[in-house]
């Protein structure tokens, strides 16, 4: 009986002391990214003039969607779970990360920020058997505290074909909303 109530006044007193701050500090994150890779045709054009292939130097390789969910402290430390699809055109491969994310985003200017962003965990491919390896990845950008530009390097750690690993270079956009409110009425 002793154990519930100082159970009970240990809660209530959480409860109160919770309610007095800031009480949801949480946020989600949306990214969609542009892979590119070196172009294997570059010189194509040169030999046979006849043909469509691009000179550019890198070319799109893919696709890739990742979306997450944690909690922030004043929008510049942030920590939470995340995962998404990369789809790679050349290797015709989708594959899956599930990773732990660090980051910060300290304010460079008045509405400006820069961020870094970590990230750990493991990748799966689809529809390739039991093919998975250790996700890590890399990412900056800059931009608001809603909208971010970014270029992001990523290795899902396991071989296929004659590659080594399977890696990706990214270009771009982030959209987090960060939410937090007092829970005192004013």
């Amino acid at each position: 009986m002793k154990r519930i109530l100082l159970t009970i006044a240990f809660i209530s007193f959480f409860n109160s002391f919770v309610h007095g701050q800031v009480t949801k500090f949480t946020y989600t994150q949306f990214d969609i990214a542009v892979s590119i890779t070196g172009n294997p045709n570059r010189d194509d054009s040169y030999y046979y003039p006849e043909t469509t292939s691009s000179n550019a130097f890198l070319v799109p390789n893919g696709l890739g969607s990742k979306i997450g969910y944690g909690v922030h402290y004043r929008k510049w430390l942030t920590f939470g779970i995340h995962s998404g699809i990369d789809y790679k055109w050349d290797d015709k491969l989708v594959a899956v990360p599930v990773y732990l994310n660090f980051g910060l985003s300290p304010k460079v200017g008045p509405e400006t920020r820069i961020m870094l962003q970590a990230g750990y965990g493991k990748g799966f491919a689809l529809g390739r058997g039991n093919l998975n390896g250790e996700y890590k990845k890399i990412k900056l950008g800059i931009g608001s505290d809603d909208f971010i530009i970014f270029a992001e390097i990523s290795d899902y750690g396991f071989r296929l074909y004659d590659q080594k690993s399977i890696g990706n270079i990214s270009f771009g956009v982030t959209l987090t909303d960060f939410f937090s409110f007092n829970s005192q009425e004013d």
